[in-house]
């Protein structure tokens, strides 16, 4: 009895862990049909025991500490930038994995208390129970939608297309349908399961059907050139600037070298989160003079700084997406809203500050949120053009970037580094992909030690500078798409889909019953 135990648990966290492997930047998609319909088989088998419930939730657990593990291990790289945060390595690299794991545990109990003994009906309530959690993990407490199943698709872009009418979230529940599919034909009793794994077979092929006359509308739409260029700088700036007192203005000079201003040309120039050492936006201004030196009034900068704001004789700080001109005055600013836990802000502070900890990013205390997310437009020398800013972690929510769709572009910066040359930054970049295709935006990211890329609509990178590499690329030319019925409709479709599968799990009950 003990070696069974032993087998199952080791089972389990070998099945969560191999579905790491289906997420980027490996994307081995198909393990997911193995791992997903073994592990519904080894939960449906297991309905006909008598068990105690906690035994059902310790399963779902075990699969999500075997995937987490393995997946967001990277994490814990952001601690290694100072000795202070060191002895939470160890602490972090199992206690974020295991919280994380209670979602899926809360899966399999839920699972087991339904106990349908019918196949297809279980089926369902498993698939349904799976991408319910996901969202909850997505939006509960700040929210923390990572790796979801449905990124193991990041690189097939044609069968993705379809989330420009769903969106990520109701995607992700059909994904986990597709992968569990081949348990029904294991676990077939009638012909009514064979029926129904032929009509899930049409799931792609109705996806890619879609994407291809999805992408062959984009690129009959025509391809206008802008009046402006918007240069995407890529830079492979050390942290260590931030540790070992590097000049600001030393890093100024390099990042105004890799920009390679024109005098004549008009050119919005989009630089990295948070790339200037030493310095709040306030006081940028100190450095107008190398500013009017390199840029002319054609030249607009965007980037990310530390704002500060004087309260109650107290600073406020945010992470801001400043835009400057060529005098460095301020055009715009926008403070950061979805914030990174502990990384930019200490949850239960005044509890945690007892035990000496802060937020790794500063050393000032937690940043402060922005009270809205709003349209950066800019009328003077660039003819309205407009985007929505997001910072670096902001971009992985999906149906939570803006009410307002009257914009060009996404801009994204980032700041890479904090997780050195890990999968970490090859999965950011996949979020950025999803929120091109869900929005029919193109998605211009900007980082420092990661990847720089122009994403189109269709979720295809046009141009990109690889990791750890200086340099920029240029958008002249962009083709425009209606606003997508996903960004229209947002997660209302995900409701619908919910209430789909709450018909079917009873329907086939009820008939399995009578």
């Amino acid at each position: 009895m003990k070696k069974k135990i032993i087998i199952e648990v080791f089972l389990l966290l070998i099945l969560g862990a191999l579905s790491s492997l289906s997420l980027p930047p490996f994307n081995f998609f198909f393990i997911n049909f193995f791992t997903f319909s073994i592990f519904f088989i080894f939960l449906f088998k297991k309905l006909n025991i008598q068990f105690q419930k906690k035994i059902f939730f310790f399963y779902g657990w075990l699969f999500g500490f075997g995937y987490f593990l393995s997946n967001i291990y990277w994490i814990t790289i952001s601690l290694t930038f100072e000795q202070d945060f060191n002895f939470l390595i160890p602490i972090a690299i199992f206690l974020i994995p295991a919280f994380l794991s209670l979602f899926y545990g809360i899966v399999t109990l839920i699972f087991y208390i339904f106990n349908f003994k019918n196949i297809i009906s279980s089926f369902f309530l498993f698939s349904l129970l799976f991408g319910l959690i996901e969202y909850l993990r997505g939006n509960i407490l700040t929210g923390f939608p990572w790796n979801l199943i449905v990124y193991s698709f990041s690189e097939n872009i044609n069968f993705l297309s379809f989330l420009s009418i769903i969106g990520t979230y109701s995607f992700n529940l059909l994904v986990i349908t597709f992968f569990t599919a081949p348990a029904i034909y294991i676990l077939r009793k009638s012909k009514k399961e064979i029926v129904l794994l032929s009509v899930l077979l049409l799931l792609p092929i109705l996806f890619l059907t879609y994407g291809n006359e999805y992408k062959k509308n984009f690129l009959s739409k025509e391809l206008k050139k802008n009046p402006y260029i918007i240069r995407v700088i890529s830079s492979n700036i050390s942290l260590d600037r931030f540790y070992e007192d590097i000049e600001t203005e030393e890093v100024l000079s390099e990042l105004i070298k890799i920009s390679a201003p024109e005098p004549e040309k008009k050119i919005f120039f989009l630089w990295p989160e948070g790339i200037i050492p030493g310095i709040y936006q306030d006081q940028l201004i100190l450095y107008n003079d190398i500013f009017k030196k390199n840029f002319t009034e054609n030249h607009l900068i965007g980037l990310g700084t530390t704002s500060r704001l004087l309260n109650n004789r107290q600073y406020k700080y945010f992470n801001s997406f400043s835009v400057v001109d060529n005098k460095l005055n301020l055009i715009e600013n926008y403070y950061k809203i979805n914030l990174v836990p502990f990384g930019e802000f200490l949850p239960f502070e005044n509890f945690f500050q007892k035990f000496g900890l802060r937020s790794i990013t500063n050393n000032f205390g937690s940043f402060h949120r922005g009270e809205k997310r709003k349209i950066i437009k800019l009328k003077k020398n660039f003819q309205n053009f407009s985007f929505l800013p997001l910072i670096c972690y902001e971009i992985i929510y999906s149906g939570q970037l803006s009410q307002d769709l009257n914009y060009d572009y996404i801009f994204n910066i980032s700041e890479d580094g904090w997780f050195g040359s890990s999968i970490g930054p090859k999965q950011h970049l996949a979020h950025s992909i999803f929120r091109a295709i869900e929005s029919g935006k193109y998605v211009i990211r900007s980082a420092n030690n990661g990847m720089t890329v122009i994403i189109n609509p269709l979720g295809e990178i046009e141009k990109k500078i690889d990791y750890e590499k200086d340099g920029f690329i240029d958008l002249i030319d962009r083709r425009y798409l209606e606003p997508t019925i996903f960004s229209l409709y947002g997660n209302k479709i995900f409701v619908i889909l919910i209430l789909l599968y709450i018909f079917l799990i009873f329907s086939f009950n009820r008939i399995k019953n009578e």
